[in-house]
């Protein structure tokens, strides 16, 4: 039995990623040597049945409907923010005030106005051991912190080029129901923010660069959808009344990186047979890089410096121990799946937050995909070339 100290956690939000955030905590402990355990103290919903509901099956020792009160509470160490875009600031800003710790799910806000607040209140909270992350939780998964690993060492040479694109198709049909995620006042933007951002984060983690520079386009196919009616389970049913789509359904855009690479980015959730497709190419002088989300224990590697006759892309299942967080799982050859990368990002939190270390992604990261994000925006808008700043 460990005699770690708790690490006592609220999580505000019951949908999809409440879920999977749930799963990091229920598991990270038992497979990761933490200094802190942490302890799945209460869930805060808006629907008191629906959130009792989500307590029982996820775990939860409490449920509650009131996120104002469960910050104030003396028992509560770290509140983990799931909720809609248009919440974080708030929340997130109060929980720092009252001395917890933070997580908030991605993007960090809607606008770079409310995320230039959250990362000055999580600079000032970190002068008193306050801990903040951003919840780019892509970053944690191994094939990808591999790839980092590579270029961050050399094995690529120079970067000079980086594509990403990250495709999904659950918007197709267009009779689909209305969501919060199709509203700008509750999530900000569309496929930009929405997928778009994991894009921007992944090839600045990877690369270790910034985005400097952007020109984009934006387009909505489906102006109109059915709104929600009864809800089942997760997702609800249409009506007969129709909403306003007011966000993106795709976005494209180039830019360059700070070392002078060029970069593009992809973002859809209107590409039909794509599931969940992030595909990242980067290509350097010696080397390159392929990582496809689709195929998540894999990296294609080529390595420039091997003889003419032997160079092409070669596949590395990344399950071995010496990868990065594999060791902690099954043997080699083990695969791990969507939901290992939450856990990864709660062990990298609490060991952070034990070690009095920075988090990252900072506030301050989120913060700079949100100036790429509303560049991208004023772009597409005016047709021109914009830097990311506010």
């Amino acid at each position: 039995m460990s005699t770690a100290q708790p690490l006592r956690v609220a999580m505000i939000g019951t949908g999809f990623m409440g879920a999977a955030h749930s799963q990091a905590f229920r598991v990270a402990h038992r497979f990761f040597d933490l200094p802190l355990t942490p302890v799945m103290s209460v869930i805060v919903g808006r629907d008191a049945a629906k959130t009792q509901a989500a307590a029982e099956k996820y775990g939860w020792n409490e449920a509650s409907t009131d996120w104002r009160a469960v910050i104030a509470r003396d028992d509560i160490d770290l509140v983990d923010v799931c909720t809609s875009g248009e919440t974080h600031a708030e929340i997130a800003i109060a929980a720092l005030k009252a001395g917890k710790h933070v997580l908030c799910e991605k993007p960090l806000a809607n606008t770079v106005d409310e995320a230039r607040e959250m990362a000055d209140a999580a600079r000032e909270a970190a002068e008193h051991g306050i801990r903040s992350m951003v919840g780019f939780s892509y970053r944690r998964v191994p094939a990808l912190t591999f790839a980092r690993d590579l270029v961050q060492s050399g094995r690529i040479g120079e970067v000079r080029q980086a594509r990403a694109a990250y495709l999904q198709d659950w918007l197709v049909d267009e009779n689909g129901p209305m969501t919060w995620r199709l509203d700008k006042k509750l999530a900000g933007s569309g496929s930009l923010g929405d997928i778009g951002a994991h894009a921007v984060d992944s090839v600045q983690f990877i690369t270790g660069q910034t985005v400097e520079q952007v020109s984009g386009h934006m387009t909505t196919f489906v102006k109109q959808r059915p709104l929600l009616g009864e809800t089942v389970g997760l997702s609800g049913t249409a009506s007969d009344e129709m909403g306003e789509v007011t966000v993106d359904d795709a976005a494209w855009f180039t830019g360059l990186l700070s070392g002078g690479a060029v970069v593009s980015f992809e973002a859809s959730r209107y590409a039909t047979g794509r599931k969940n497709g992030l595909k990242i190419e980067i290509f350097g002088s010696k080397g390159a890089i392929v990582f496809d989300l689709e195929k998540l224990n894999e990296l294609e590697f080529y390595d420039g410096t091997d003889a003419a006759g032997e160079q092409g892309f070669r596949r590395i299942f990344v399950t071995e121990p010496e990868h990065p967080y594999t060791a902690n799982w099954w043997p080699t050859g083990h695969g791990l799946g969507y939901e290992h990368a939450f856990s990864h990002q709660v062990r990298d939190l609490v060991f952070d937050i034990a070690e009095g270390r920075q988090p990252l992604p900072s506030f301050d990261d989120g913060l700079r995909v949100q100036q790429v994000l509303a560049a991208v925006e004023r772009s597409a808008g005016a047709n021109g070339v914009f830097t990311p700043v506010a």
